[in-house]
């Protein structure tokens, strides 16, 4: 880290400071091949408020977070920590300094125990030894301080997403920072996870701490965010009182125009031919007996809460997990299913709520991501891949899903991760698929891409395919989808007809009643 002072003179209180600003970025300009991230950022950060940075997805708020954290060093600017000219050269320099980043995108090494990932390279020691008890007991600390009732000893990988994102939460905590980062820190928690994390940055605000807090979803800030910073093609276009704006201004000005709906016009209409049917489905422990049917051109939700068994049997049906018992029929023919390659053959795909870990090949292109399910589609007789059909293929979807990218050539890590999800969309719509299970498709994605998603999910069930919609926000259900299966434990405790039910109704059988 590169600074005017020493580093030890940052270890002091928020307090100790009679200016409140902490942090300010001037002219900050970052570039990557093919494409300008950052052009002329500005930002200033107070001790004791959170700051909203808004935008679409690639309006540039995740570079400019990694800039702030260390992960990335700016091509043009200047940054000001605590009234010094800073240059942090890592993540671990920033850390050190007092700023810590919750990342959107779990950062957490699955094999290790909870409590090993919350104070990774930096384990209390006993002599040259580490600590086990006292690491252990300071991790069942800093969950309890989230609300997360999971074992300090239990293996990162068991937990489902939303409890992983508790654990990045608890992480972050235990650093007791002066600028706290929180990029998309809701996307996968519950409704009573959210409340506990607003309480916690009320907390975290009352002391003094300085949050950047990123989010799509701008209901929801109005609890907690002091000022918003509005961003577009990575230039800044507005700083104000949060106050003072409406959500649809802060829209407005994300993307350019009012978006006056957040659901488009529903142009589909299910049939009644049924393209798949499921009979006692059962997984022992995890759920079952679960009875549904999936009609050509439906959008069908799933609904209930964190554990329900909504992903559970969709990974079930597509062959990522066994099953116990139970029957698929898909267009009216028995199928048996024992993996996900032959779920693909028989039309099935499934956009997992983790794109990162189970839905792209991050070191590889956009044109190979998309082509990834159907390589046969564009390889010769030989076997040889043509390349420039891959190529004419990725570029037709990167323009029909409005991928935001250089070239089809672009790295998928490199993209956002509104725009990785619609790589991972893009490539079962190559394969052809006429199911598609989406899992949590709008999760950490801005509201101009939510609206294009929404879209595009209609316009595949009029083109006859069957969706299932597997959310946790329960209006994006109400807004989507022709019915509604709702769980509760394993179980399916209601199926409902959109059009006629309400959220109190749907969280009414999620809570395990099984009449209205």
């Amino acid at each position: 880290m590169t600074m005017l002072h020493g580093p030890s003179s940052l270890a002091a209180e928020p307090h100790e400071f009679p200016d409140r600003e902490i942090l300010r970025l001037e002219g900050i300009g970052k570039r990557f091949p093919g494409v300008i991230a950052l052009d002329g950022i500005h930002l200033d950060l107070r001790r004791g408020e959170v700051h909203a940075v808004c935008g679409e997805n690639g309006a540039g708020k995740s570079t400019l977070m990694k800039i702030i954290s260390g992960q990335y060093s700016p091509d043009e600017g200047t940054i000001r920590y605590r009234g010094e000219p800073v240059r942090f050269h890592s993540t671990s320099e920033a850390q050190a300094a007092g700023i810590a980043i919750i990342h959107q995108e779990l950062n957490l090494v699955p094999h290790l125990t909870v409590a090993e990932n919350l104070y990774l390279a930096r384990e209390p020691k006993r002599g040259p030894f580490v600590d086990s008890r006292k690491l252990n007991a300071d991790a069942a600390r800093c969950l309890a301080r989230v609300g997360l009732n999971v074992a300090p000893t239990m293996p990162v990988g068991a937990l489902s997403i939303a409890q992983q994102q508790m654990v990045e939460i608890a992480k972050a905590l235990s650093l007791d920072a002066l600028v706290l980062i929180m990029d998309e820190p809701t996307s996968s928690l519950t409704e009573s996870e959210t409340v506990q994390l607003f309480r916690i940055i009320k907390e975290l605000r009352a002391a003094g701490v300085a949050i950047l807090y990123i989010s799509h979803r701008l209901d929801e800030m109005a609890q907690i965010v002091d000022r918003v910073t509005v961003l577009r093609d990575g230039r800044h276009i507005s700083t104000d009182d949060f106050s003072a704006l409406s959500v649809n201004d802060i829209v407005a000005r994300m993307v350019g125009r009012s978006l006056e709906d957040a659901y488009p016009p529903r142009q589909s209409r299910p049939t009644d031919t049924v393209l798949l049917r499921v009979r006692d489905l059962s997984r022992a422990g995890v759920f079952g007996p679960v009875s549904f049917e999936l009609r050509q051109g439906e959008i069908l939700g799933f609904a209930g809460l964190m554990g329900a068994g909504r992903t559970e049997v969709a990974r079930a049906i597509f062959g990522a997990d066994r099953l116990d018992g139970g029957a698929i029929t898909l267009h009216g023919q028995p199928v048996t299913i024992r993996s996900p390659r032959e779920a693909i053959r028989h039309g099935i795909a499934y956009l997992s709520e983790d794109r990162k870990q189970d839905g792209l090949a991050l070191a590889m292109p956009v044109a190979a991501n998309i082509t990834l399910a159907n390589v046969r589609a564009i390889s010769s007789r030989a076997g040889f891949l043509r390349f420039s059909d891959e190529a004419a293929v990725a570029q037709r979807y990167v323009q029909e899903l409005a991928i935001r990218t250089p070239s089809v050539d672009q790295i998928v890590r490199n993209l956002s991760g509104g725009n990785q999800q619609k790589v991972v969309i893009g490539k079962w719509l190559y394969r052809g698929s006429k199911i598609l299970f989406f899992d949590e498709p709008t999760r950490g994605i801005d509201v101009g891409a939510k609206f294009a998603i929404y879209g595009l999910m209609d316009r595949l069930a009029a083109d006859g395919v069957g969706v299932v919609l597997i959310s946790s926000e329960l209006p994006e259900l109400l807004g989507m989808t022709d019915r509604i299966a709702v769980f509760h434990e394993g179980q399916m405790t209601a199926v409902l007809e959109t059009k006629q039910t309400s959220q109190e109704e749907i969280m009414h059988f999620a809570s395990g009643h099984t009449h209205a």
